[in-house]
C-alpha cells in the first residue's frame, strides 16, 4: 500500500472515530459541540479584533508630555488611534471646556473602550465552566442508563457489555474538557491582552491628571463594568 493508500486509511479511521463519538455520546456530545462552534466563532473575532485594533507610539507617554508643554496635544492626537488616545483626548477635550474632574472623565471613556474589548468574554466564560458540567451530566444519566440494564438483567450482565456501557458513558465527560480547556486558555489570554491596554490607557490618563490637575494625579480610576484585573483604578 503506497502513502496515499496510508493518508486515505488514516482518514477514514479518523472519521469513523468522530462519528462514533457523535453516535455513542448522544445528545449532549451535540450540544457540546455547538458549544464549540460558537467558541470559535467569538475567539476568532475577538482575536482579530485585537490583532486590528490601533496602538498608539511606543513612546506615547513622553511624546504626550511634550505635546501638552507645548500646547498641540489635542492637534497631534488626532492623528492616532486607539482607545488609549481615546482616553486621553476625551480628558484634554473636556479640560478645554472647563471640566475640573477629569478622573471622572477618564473612568467614564476607560470603561466604554474596555466594555468593547471585552465584548463576548462573557460568554466564553460561560460556556468554557459549563462544559464540563454538562458532560459530567451526560456521563451520570449514561452510568444510570447502564445500571438499569444491570437491573433488568438481573445482575447477570456479559463484563465486557458492561465496560462498554460505562466507557460509553464517560465519553460525554472527556468531550466536555476537551471543549473547555480551550476555550478557557483562549479566555485568559484574551483578558491578558485587554488588561495590558488598560494599563496603556492608566499611563495616559496620568499623564494628564499630571499636567492639567497636579492635586488630581494620585487619585484612581475606576472603569465600571471591567474584568476583575481591569476594573481597578486606570
Amino acid at each position: 500500500m503506497g502513502p496515499s493508500g496510508l493518508n486515505l486509511s488514516f482518514l477514514y479511521g479518523v472519521l469513523m472515530s468522530i462519528t462514533d463519538i457523535f453516535d455513542k455520546g448522544g445528545f449532549v456530545v451535540w450540544i457540546l459541540f455547538g458549544y464549540s462552534v460558537i467558541a470559535l466563532t467569538l475567539l476568532l473575532e475577538r482575536f482579530m479584533n485585537f490583532a486590528l485594533l490601533p496602538r498608539p507610539p511606543r513612546d506615547f507617554e513622553p511624546q504626550l508630555l511634550a505635546a501638552m508643554r507645548s500646547g498641540t496635544a489635542q492637534d497631534w492626537l488626532k492623528t492616532l488611534r486607539g482607545p488609549e488616545v481615546n482616553v486621553v483626548y476625551a480628558m484634554l477635550a473636556a479640560a478645554a471646556t472647563g471640566t475640573r474632574d477629569l478622573a471622572r472623565v477618564a473612568s467614564r471613556i476607560g470603561s466604554e473602550e474596555l466594555q468593547r474589548m471585552e465584548r463576548g468574554f462573557r460568554t466564553l466564560g460561560v460556556l468554557g465552566n459549563t462544559a464540563p458540567l454538562l458532560g459530567l451530566f451526560g456521563t451520570i444519566t449514561g452510568m444510570i442508563k447502564a445500571f438499569m440494564v444491570i437491573e433488568q438483567a438481573g445482575g447477570k450482565v456479559d463484563a465486557q457489555a458492561l465496560a462498554g456501557g460505562i466507557w460509553e458513558a464517560m465519553l460525554t465527560t472527556g468531550v466536555g474538557l476537551a471543549v473547555a480547556i480551550p476555550i478557557l486558555l483562549m479566555l485568559h489570554i484574551l483578558e491578558g491582552m485587554a488588561d495590558r491596554r488598560v494599563r496603556a490607557m492608566r499611563r495616559g490618563a496620568s499623564v494628564v491628571l499630571e499636567q492639567a490637575q497636579p492635586e488630581n494625579a494620585g487619585n484612581g480610576l475606576d472603569l465600571a463594568g471591567s474584568s476583575e484585573e481591569a476594573a481597578h483604578a486606570l
